[in-house]
């Protein structure tokens, strides 16, 4: 088994989350994994990209090759555009649907839309209204993070175990509504037949 994954968004919106969850997940699992840094400007907005590598057996390399890439995980539909080269043939993306317009000249959202669903494999929702449902916009990653849930090799119950480690110092309220928000997401995928 294995899944190498292309983690992308701008700065803030929780990509260092998602990667520790998926971390702590295949750990539970007693799976390998390797992570690069977090490259951007995380603090300040910018594009935001990270490798993810999980695997049943020792893993060398920590960056993904071109083309290699099972998924796409973004939370910033441009974003995810940006790392396409690395995606296989038959990886995913999926995506929130909303846009983090930071820069003058961000494309039409039009023209985004109709890229990511030319895709042959492609998954979009909006995180920030599903995550409204949890109780929370700021719960919007584990939204996506759910929303991949059901393509990740990865078990439900060991990636909710990973956000209750994640989220151990926090009150139990933020836990649940991050649990909460990471099935809303799940259920999204699952009522699409996954």
């Amino acid at each position: 088994m294995k899944q190498d994954i292309i983690l992308s968004g701008v700065g803030g919106q929780g990509i260092v989350s998602i990667a520790s969850v998926i971390g702590l997940a295949a750990l539970e699992e007693n799976l390998h994994i390797k992570q690069s840094e977090v490259h951007g400007m995380s603090q300040r907005g910018g594009a935001v990209m990270s490798h993810l590598r999980v695997s049943s057996r020792p893993i060398a390399s920590d960056l993904i090759p071109a083309g290699g890439a099972d998924m796409i995980l973004s939370v910033e539909p441009m974003e995810s555009l940006r790392y396409l080269p690395y995606l296989s043939d038959k990886g995913w993306v999926i995506t929130n649907s909303k846009p983090f317009v930071n820069i003058d000249n961000y494309p039409e959202m039009e023209s985004v839309m109709n890229e990511l669903t030319r895709l042959p494999h492609s998954l979009m929702a909006d995180a920030e209204q599903l995550a409204e449902e949890a109780g929370s916009v700021r719960t919007s990653n584990m939204v996506i993070l759910g929303v991949a849930s059901p393509l990740l090799t990865l078990s439900a119950e060991a990636l909710e175990k990973g956000i209750q480690k994640l989220f151990s110092s926090k009150s139990q309220d933020i836990i649940d509504m991050n649990i909460k928000a990471f099935r809303i997401g799940r259920n999204f995928t699952k009522g699409k037949g996954f």
